[in-house]
C-alpha cells in the first residue's frame, strides 16, 4: 500500500513505483488520478504492458534501468 493505493511493485528510497498493467489500464481516469496523487507524494509511476513483459522483457528491463539511473541521480 501507499496512501490510499496498491503499487504493484516499489522502491521506498528511490519513491519508484513499477506497475504491469493488462488492458483495462489504457486511458484509464482512476490510474491518471492515482499517478496526479502519487507524483505530489514525490513517488515516479513507470508502467509496462503486460505484452510489453512478456515479448520485450529485454527493453523493459533496460528502461527500468535507465529510470533507476535517474532516481539515483535525483538523490
Amino acid at each position: 500500500p501507499v496512501g490510499p493505493y496498491i503499487a504493484d511493485f516499489i522502491c521506498l528510497r528511490l519513491k519508484l513505483i513499477v506497475e504491469a498493467d493488462g488492458g483495462q489500464h489504457v486511458d484509464n481516469a482512476h490510474d491518471a488520478e492515482r499517478d496526479r496523487w502519487l507524483a505530489k507524494e514525490g513517488y515516479a509511476v513507470v508502467r509496462y504492458s503486460n505484452i510489453d513483459i512478456l515479448k520485450n522483457s529485454e527493453g523493459v528491463v533496460a528502461d527500468l534501468h535507465d529510470r533507476i539511473d535517474v532516481r539515483r541521480e535525483r538523490d
